[in-house]
């Protein structure tokens, strides 16, 4: 069964996991977690259909099967972690003094890395606001060979016009690459936008629970799925069987943890643009929010992330935060449980404070990963905490 024409719903809870009902097989309804490092073979030619685990694995498989389908691409590769995804696009993508353009906005970690290669592999990289198009393309050099893009973004929920982003580099030849995270599948697929590559940090919304690393990468072009596919085995930047399975488990339920995420973040992103001690709120889900429209028509909801501005500075921002008593202080985000943290002191920390002041992340912006709990509780831990600033 292909699944080709099922619902999302349906496919993320069936496909890679159809039994097969072959010899040798238990017709398992779930995927096993295949923990074989290797394979036996009959022909010393022949290795059949599983070799070595690195190269490929049985549950796996199934997990990058299901990752391209979600995506609605035609391939889908598993790794270690988001950022081992993100180093093997640039690994594979990019040579010694290639141009990179990215959104001013991107995920700590994902600068971090940047910076990195700017510095070891003479990588070039502009930062633009590109929830205007016009500012991407007029950074284009000879030299550049990619557009990093996220929507929204880490930490400030800006949304970028990917369809209009998508036109213009492919006008220049170049790739574009979108960081789907916070939006996940259910929300949006930026391939049917017209990006080339699709990236996951599946550690958040995929896997959903707080209990495992990984990252995904999902494209439909054939040479660079080989030149990837080659990379993610020579590397070996893959996750183990058991990280697999706990991520197949995890997208059973990603469509009902979103919607529950999403009315949960538009409650509390609601909340707090009314109340006296924020300065502002950062929800796309909000009619505030300046490219509100644009999520509207690209994406088909706005998630569960909510970031805003407490009134004061450093001190109010970090007293409020070890005030909570529900909300959980801790990096990441797109758990079940609710997650808060102070950007410029944790998930950003790893990138300059000039870096930080250029792209607007504040001292007293505050970052929210609202989980699915009851509503009512998650507001009543915040207004208490607001009471003690």
């Amino acid at each position: 069964m292909t699944h080709q024409n099922h619902s999302f719903d349906t496919r993320s809870i069936h496909v890679g996991e159809e039994p097969e009902y072959l010899e040798g097989s238990n017709n398992e309804v779930v995927a096993p977690i295949v923990l074989s490092s290797t394979f036996a073979r009959k022909k010393v030619m022949n290795h059949g259909r599983f070799e070595y685990s690195r190269t490929s694995n049985p549950t796996r498989l199934a997990l990058e099967k299901r990752y391209a389908s979600l995506e609605q691409t035609k391939y889908g590769l598993s790794l270690a972690s988001g950022l081992a995804a993100e180093a093997l696009l640039l690994f594979t993508l990019l040579k010694p003094g290639d141009h990179i353009i990215g959104f001013d906005d991107l995920y700590g970690g994902t600068k971090r890395l940047l910076n990195q290669w700017k510095e070891q592999y003479d990588l070039q990289v502009t930062l633009v606001d590109a929830a205007q198009p016009s500012i991407v393309e007029e950074a284009i050099q000879p030299r550049t060979k990619l557009i990093w893009l996220e929507s929204p973004t880490n930490p400030l929920l800006k949304v970028c016009d990917i369809a209009a982003i998508a036109e213009i580099a492919h006008r220049h030849n170049l790739l574009v690459i979108v960081d789907n995270t916070f939006l996940s599948p259910y929300f949006q697929n930026p391939i049917l936008l017209g990006a080339d590559i699709v990236v996951h940090s599946v550690t958040k919304y995929i896997g959903g629970h707080s209990d495992v690393i990984g990252g995904a990468v999902m494209l439909n072009n054939d040479a660079l799925f080989e030149k990837l596919k080659f990379n993610q085995n020579a590397l070996g930047m893959v996750p183990s069987p058991f990280d697999c399975y706990l991520v197949l488990r995890g997208l059973k339920t990603l469509s009902l943890r979103m919607e529950r995420h999403q009315s949960n973040a538009l409650a509390v992103a609601t909340y707090l643009e009314n109340h006296p001690k924020v300065e502002r709120v950062y929800y796309p889900g909000l009619p505030s929010h300046p490219q509100y429209v644009l999520n509207a028509r690209q994406a088909s909801g706005y998630g569960g992330m909510v970031s805003f501005e407490i009134k004061g500075g450093e001190k109010e921002a970090v007293q409020f935060l070890e005030s909570l008593e529900l909300f959980t202080l801790a990096e990441s985000l797109g758990g079940v449980e609710s997650l808060i943290e102070h950007p410029a002191l944790m998930t950003h920390s790893s990138i300059t404070q000039k870096e930080r002041e250029l792209a607007g992340i504040k001292d007293s912006l505050i970052r929210i990963s609202v989980g699915v709990e009851d509503i009512t509780d998650l507001i009543n831990d915040l207004e208490q905490a607001f009471g003690n600033i």
